[in-house]
């Protein structure tokens, strides 16, 4: 982590990323997308329809390629990158032509910590076990951690893509893997369901202070009014002379739902089967 001299009320406190690992370059530019951003705005009226958005830098999408596409070739690290779409670094890989004149392949991946440049990795179901190379789950050994894992065989890696973050090995039963997920769930994967090897880059950005306000706009993060601030009319915790309590058994959100401690999951949902253990509180 960075961190700075105080020089003003906000640099007290402040803490930045370290970017003196990655690679000094650009973004891949055949690799780069434009998205289009609603800014909390629905596309039919554009009226605001999700609070405390809007504004924020512009940024290009990098495409990353979160399934394995290109089995049993082996592939170079070209470059470490920042990502302004998420919280990890990125590695671009590349391969090898497959004929004379063909141009190289390069594609994007979440990049694991302690990837190097110039590294070679490989998606197979026999990979070695390690850092950035992709395997099957009924391949991996007990005990090692895992990232980008997919939910399902073929769809590519939907969960445990934070940066810091990593899945562990826990069992093999039958034609399921045991994971412990980094909320502590314990859940059932199928074993040809493919993941990385490793822990997510940047684990410090758990510790990144943004230190200012200035920094939340950047991000298109607009300011966020506290309900008890607000009228009765706006808000269940508005009200009262000078600064009151919200006078509720529980705090709610602006349209009378409880706001804390409440089941989102659905009880019907089909994947519930595969949750061994749910999360320690």
């Amino acid at each position: 982590m960075k961190t700075y001299k105080p020089t003003t009320p906000s640099r007290r406190g402040m803490t930045g990323i370290d970017f003196s690992q990655l690679t000094k370059k650009g973004p891949e530019k055949s690799l780069l997308k434009y998205v289009k951003r609603n800014v909390g705005r629905s596309n039919s009226t554009g009226r605001i329809t999700t609070r405390h958005k809007g504004g924020g830098v512009k940024k290009l999408y990098r495409v990353i390629e979160f399934s394995q596409t290109k089995m049993d070739s082996p592939a170079k690290v070209i470059a470490l990158e920042y990502d302004p779409n998420r919280t990890a670094f990125i590695a671009l890989i590349e391969y090898p032509s497959t004929g004379s004149g063909q141009v190289k392949e390069k594609q994007y991946i979440i990049a694991p910590q302690d990837l190097k440049v110039g590294q070679e990795i490989i998606f197979s179901a026999s990979a070695p076990l390690t850092p950035g190379n992709r395997t099957k789950l009924k391949n991996i050994p007990v005990g090692t951690a895992v990232y980008n894992v997919e939910l399902e065989a073929g769809k590519g890696g939907k969960i445990v893509r934070s940066a810091g973050s990593s899945a562990q090995v826990l069992a093999h039963d039958e034609d399921y893997t045991n994971l412990k997920m980094p909320s502590s769930e314990i859940r059932r994967f199928k074993g040809e369901c493919f993941a990385s090897i490793g822990m997510v880059s940047n684990p410090e950005n758990r510790f990144y202070r943004i230190g200012k306000a200035g920094k939340s706009r950047l991000k298109g993060r607009r300011p966020h009014v506290r309900g008890s601030a607000m009228n009765p009319v706006d808000h269940p915790h508005g009200g009262g002379e000078g600064r009151q309590p919200i006078g509720l058994k529980y705090p709610k959100t602006p349209w009378g739902k409880h706001a804390l401690g409440v089941k989102t999951r659905n009880r019907k949902k089909w994947s519930t089967k595969l949750i061994i253990q749910r999360r320690k509180k």
